[in-house]
């Protein structure tokens, strides 16, 4: 029988060992929970989203604080359990964070696959005058407008560490 998943919501307390397990499942190893950890350790994180589905968590994704520019947030990681992968999930999730950032005019980084993001309403043409210390060629922005601003971007410390 197929399974549909609820609604995504705040992950709540307590579910930190079930997000664990499934960024270890969908990253086949620890660098992305060791990356949660360090980010919940620093207090860099804004907010925990997960994707239920029955008695289980599908989906996930954190959004931290930039250091710079004030106010920005960076996504990382996102997660789709490597048994639901393919159903369009990690898309459908990506699109109602950035119609949030949008409607909200909240900017929102990430760095990684551009098919993947881009189909979420991610832009890496906008992202183009971006200064970052990682490839501006992987990374795209979500937020108001149709801007592409010119800033340079510094991450929580915890993405450093793990590199």
């Amino acid at each position: 029988m197929l399974q549909f998943p609820d609604h995504m919501r705040p992950m709540k307390p307590g579910e930190e060992d079930a997000v664990d397990a499934l960024l270890r499942a969908a990253f086949r190893g620890p660098s992305e929970a060791d990356l949660v950890h360090a980010l919940r350790r620093s207090g860099s994180i804004a907010g925990e989203t997960v994707l239920p589905m029955g008695d289980r968590i599908v989906g996930y994704y954190a959004l931290s604080h930039m250091i710079a520019p004030k106010g920005w947030l960076c996504l990382a990681p996102v997660a789709v359990a490597p048994d639901v992968q393919g159903r369009r999930f990690c898309t459908r999730m990506m699109g109602m964070l950035t119609q949030w950032a949008e409607k909200s005019g909240q900017y929102i980084v990430v760095l990684g696959k551009l098919s993947l993001y881009e189909r979420g309403g991610f832009s890496a043409q906008r992202a183009g005058n971006l200064t970052s210390p990682y490839p501006v060629s992987h990374t795209m922005l979500a937020g108001p407008k149709d801007d592409a601003p010119v800033v340079n971007l510094t991450y929580p410390k915890s993405f450093a560490e793990l590199e």
